[in-house]
């Protein structure tokens, strides 16, 4: 009996050990850093000049870019730069694939990886293969008006006038640009400057020479347009189709018959779309997006040019945004659209011409409106975006894919590709890319980051970080940076550019600093990218109200919340936005795949407490029905304000409206506090004016921090929660944060100092509260458990005395950048360099070295903050040969551990500017960078826009530069 008394003891000890074991070994995985790789780095568009590249060049290059840690590439060639004309490489030739086959192979060696766009510029298109069969197409019309035993006494036709929209080549005036060069060059350029006559150009338009200098945006040529068809519709509701009573002359064969009659003639035009920025060898049309036939073709100019190819580095292909219709007019038409439209609306629109096109809208235009707006959606979206997002898999490649701006519903076009991408600077812009990402489980959401934040040279590191800090709160983990030249190492500087960027170039001066913010950017991804997402809501997407409305034109297009601005929708999206609850927008398509686990409803990619539908009128009955289903099933369905009150459309109109009106009869409110509620089978419809009571009613709370100014992101993992939380306040936040979600424990990981530890928490209300130390403008990630954490604690510091200026003698060296090195010397008074009388340093760009002997404060601390006041632009900070961290603003404090100090300390501050000053000195000069064909280096505010249409900075006055102060150091405890 003692034997198996301490045999059971021993078991017990030993299960304890392990136990214990496990848990250390447990925690201290658990604080430990994600693991990261060529995803979890930033990544940026790279852009091939001409395709005017190297091998030599290419490898210095991307050598470059992986040591500032990028993790990836997107090759998108575009418009060449002046000078280099005989080292163009026509897109996809074999001397293009041979460049292209030597950068997926240096991209493996360097562990980088590669996408590519489908194409040059954008939208897709252009080539040899494009010709009028596969150019997008729009729809033009005639009207006759005719009465009883009249004839129309004209032909049938339509003759499309030539229009051209060149911007030309820019290059011609630029004085001294080909000095001691090719004045032939220069003079060829200037035949083509101001090139405005479309008829004097050849046909097709890839049969016209220097294309580059042309730089065409949109083309008609002067011909008879095929005739679509032909109807009369009488008077008293008749409608004939007179199509086959047009010979080949166009002389119609037909007398109308008693009544007064409308005839329509609708022909088949060339939109006229050329490529935008397009790449020698790419030149040309624009594709019909309608047609399975026009991307079938246009592919297979790659399948053609990738056969005996290793495509083995190459991760997926890129497609940026629509942008056909920012020409003049809509591409609006395919050749098959009759007959597609028929089979999926199920009546024959040719007997509704005159509704379809009428300008003052009635009820029944309208509908129609909508079947034919949705017919094209459908098209886009099954002709285009899948083909292409097959043919890129059958390569064993995926897509990423910006579906933003076109006409169709960009949900379910985000639905369909690998990476959804999104641009800009607004938060419910970007939810639309993110949201198809989570509802679907799609693990990645992109994002084109950092376009043209400013004007050119003037945004620094720190405004790069607060964009992608909004980009992480909206759900996006997958930055591109947009963007980077490819540049020849030993090209003048500032080498080659392109115009719509923050200039992300090794010889940008804040080059030397970029490596920190990558790390940042990769320690946030590594998060962002592990777990699920874990919003609440779904936010119906009202696509078929504003496919109802009447427009300018016969489409919309969609992008964020243009053209939903005075919505309810848009009204309970900013809402719930400024307010912190976690929601996702889903479409008609994606709320089919939604199913009910209880009261939760389960989507592909995560699982959510309700489903808002933000007083939506029109609602298809497929999708009516199914939110019946998923209630009567244990969901709880929120209808802010109205239930829809029909269904969208005009086919099959009557029976479907009573389907959905007999419906709808079923949902009987009843008052219930200060709401309205309907039980349905296990759960219930919740009706209101207001929204926070209705989500309350279903439990859906805001994350509580948000009253801070606080804006965060969380997304599940095992046993709890990431959350990704920003300081967007303005001012200094030391408070306990409330958490939403259920936890007792919690480690910080601050992502740009690289620091972690478990964190100060607090139970409150059944609540866990973080408390959280963030200055403006920072950000921390933390990791949420519903077990207790042990290990090393987080360190939270305060102000322990006043702060003590560290004054004196400092040395100032400039140690690189140009165009010259001022001197080096000795100031007593922090600020500007540029206010130095060397006059070299006014014109300098690039990085300046202070530094400053200091004794060892008399006040003994733990640690102190360094605070190094206001720095012009990024600074890495030293102390006694130790490099400590390295600031990108907006504040600019370190904490430095009692430690590290000595009796005489030896303070190194590196200051990096930005390309302005410089840029200014070559302006003033007259030094001929701006080199680039197409639309060569245009301004993004008109105040800096020369005479010739281009940038200049001419009239700047030198901008700030360096170590502004003053440095101080506080105690802390």
């Amino acid at each position: 009996m003692q034997f198996t008394n301490i045999h059971a003891q021993m078991i017990r000890n030993i299960i304890y050990s392990v136990a214990l074991l496990i848990t250390v070994i447990s925690t201290e995985a658990q604080i430990k850093w994600p693991a990261v790789h060529a995803v979890t780095k930033p990544w940026t568009r790279w852009w091939w000049l001409g395709s005017a590249v190297t091998s030599k060049d290419l490898t210095a290059n991307m050598e470059q870019y992986a040591a500032a840690g990028l993790g990836g590439l997107e090759i998108t060639p575009i418009y060449g730069v002046a000078g280099y004309e005989d080292q163009f490489i026509d897109y996809l030739s074999p001397q293009w694939m041979q460049v292209f086959s030597h950068t997926l192979k240096e991209a493996k060696r360097l562990n980088m990886q590669i996408d590519m766009a489908t194409g040059s510029g954008w939208p897709f298109g252009g080539g040899p293969l494009i010709g009028d069969a596969e150019a997008c197409k729009d729809l033009v019309y005639k009207t006759w008006s005719v009465k009883a035993g009249e004839s129309i006494n004209e032909p049938i036709a339509f003759e499309q006038q030539p229009y051209l929209d060149a911007i030309g080549n820019t290059l011609a005036g630029q004085s001294g640009l080909y000095a001691g060069g090719n004045s032939s060059v220069a003079a060829a350029l200037k035949n083509y400057a101001h090139f405005k006559d479309a008829t004097k150009l050849a046909e097709p338009v890839f049969a016209n020479k220097n294309l580059q200098a042309l730089a065409i945006d949109q083309l008609k040529y002067k011909k008879n347009l095929p005739l679509q068809v032909i109807m009369a519709y009488g008077d008293k509701g008749q409608a004939i189709d007179l199509t086959t009573k047009v010979d080949a002359k166009g002389i119609l064969n037909w007398k109308a018959p008693s009544g007064n009659w409308t005839v329509y003639a609708l022909f088949m035009g060339w939109h006229g779309k050329m490529v935008e920025r397009a790449a020698p060898g790419a030149e040309g049309n624009a594709i019909d997006h309608f047609s399975e036939t026009a991307i079938k073709k246009y592919l297979s100019w790659f399948d053609k040019a990738f056969a005996g190819s290793d495509l083995s580095g190459l991760r997926g292909f890129f497609n940026d945004s629509y942008e056909v219709d920012d020409a003049r007019g809509q591409s609006n038409y395919t050749p098959a659209f009759f007959e597609e439209f028929k089979r999926r609306r199920g009546y024959d629109l040719k007997m509704f011409l005159p509704q379809l096109l009428k300008k003052e809208r009635d009820e029944t235009s309208l509908r129609i409106l909508y079947d034919y707006r949705q017919t094209i959606a459908d098209l886009l979206l099954e002709k285009f975006t899948i083909p292409w997002h097959k043919w890129a898999q059958a390569k064993g490649k995926i897509v990423r894919n910006q579906s933003h701006g076109s006409p169709a519903n960009i949900l379910d076009c985000y639905g369909v590709v690998d990476i959804p991408e999104t641009e800009g600077t607004e938060l419910l812009r970007f939810k639309f890319a993110v949201s198809a990402s989570h509802i679907l489980g799609k693990p990645l959401a992109s994002a084109e980051a950092a376009t043209w934040l400013n004007e050119h040279f003037k945004s620094n590191l720190g405004d790069v970080k607060e964009s992608i800090d909004k980009y992480f709160i909206g759900g996006v983990n997958h930055i591109i940076y947009h963007g980077t030249s490819y540049s020849p190492i030993t090209d003048p500087w500032p080498g080659w550019l392109f115009y719509a960027a923050v200039h992300f170039q090794p010889v940008h001066p804040f080059w030397k600093d970029f490596g920190t913010l990558n790390n940042y950017v990769t320690r946030c991804q590594s998060f962002l990218q592990s777990g699920k997402p874990d919003n609440d809501v779904l936010l119906y997407f009202p696509f078929s109200d504003r496919n109802s409305t009447p427009g300018r034109d016969l489409l919309h297009h969609y992008d964020g919340m243009k053209g939903f601005e005075h919505t309810d929708f848009n009204k309970v999206a900013e809402q719930m936005l400024q307010k912190g609850y976690a929601f996702d927008f889903i479409s008609d398509k994606q709320l089919a795949l939604v199913n009910t686990s209880g009261s939760l409803l389960k989507t592909p990619g995560g699982t959510y407490r309700t489903i808002v539908l933000a007083n939506t009128k029109y609602l298809p009955l497929p999708t009516l029905q199914k939110l019946v289903a998923l209630a009567k099933a244990g969901a709880r369905i929120i209808v802010y304000k109205e239930l829809p009150e029909g269904v969208p459309g005009y086919g099959q109109l009557e029976s479907r409206q009573k389907q959905f009106r007999d419906l709808s009869a079923t949902l009987e409110f009843v008052t219930e506090g200060g709401l309205q509620k309907t039980i349905t089978g296990t759960g219930a419809f919740y009706k209101g004016e207001d929204l926070e009571q209705l989500l309350a009613a279903v439990n859906v709370t805001p994350e509580p921090m948000y009253k801070a100014g606080l804006q965060c992101i969380r997304r599940s993992i095992n046993g709890g929660n990431y959350y990704f939380i920003s300081n967007t306040s303005g001012k200094r936040v030391v408070q306990w944060a409330a958490l939403n979600r259920k936890a007792v424990s919690a480690i910080v990981f601050d992502p740009m100092q690289a620091q972690t530890g478990i964190a100060k928490t607090r139970l409150v209300n059944n609540l866990l509260e973080v408390y959280l130390q963030l200055e403006p403008g920072e950000s921390c990630v933390l990791q949420t458990s519903t077990t207790t954490l042990e290990g090393q604690p987080y360190t939270y510091y305060s102000a322990a005395g006043e702060a003590a200026e560290i004054k004196g003698a400092w040395d100032l060296q400039f140690i690189s950048g140009g165009p010259g090195l001022p001197k080096a010397t000795t100031i007593n008074t922090l600020g500007s360099w540029t206010e130095l009388p060397d006059s070299a340093a006014s014109t300098f760009a690039g990085t300046a070295r202070y530094s400053i002997h200091f004794a060892k404060p008399s006040t003994a601390a733990p640690a102190y903050s360094l605070d190094l006041g206001k720095v012009a632009w990024s600074a890495e900070v030293a102390l006694n040969g130790k490099t400590i961290a390295t600031v990108l603003g907006p504040m600019y404090r370190i904490t430095i551990p009692a430690g590290l100090l000595q009796s005489d300390n030896l303070l190194e501050i590196k200051v990096s500017n930005g390309m302005t000053n410089r840029i200014i000195d070559l302006e003033k000069r007259g030094v001929p960078w701006k080199k680039f064909y197409n639309t060569n280096f245009p301004a993004r505010l008109p105040e800096n826009r020369a005479a010739n249409g281009l940038f200049t900075a001419a009239k700047w006055q030198p901008e700030v530069s360096g170590l502004l102060g003053p440095v101080t150091l506080t105690p802390l405890q």
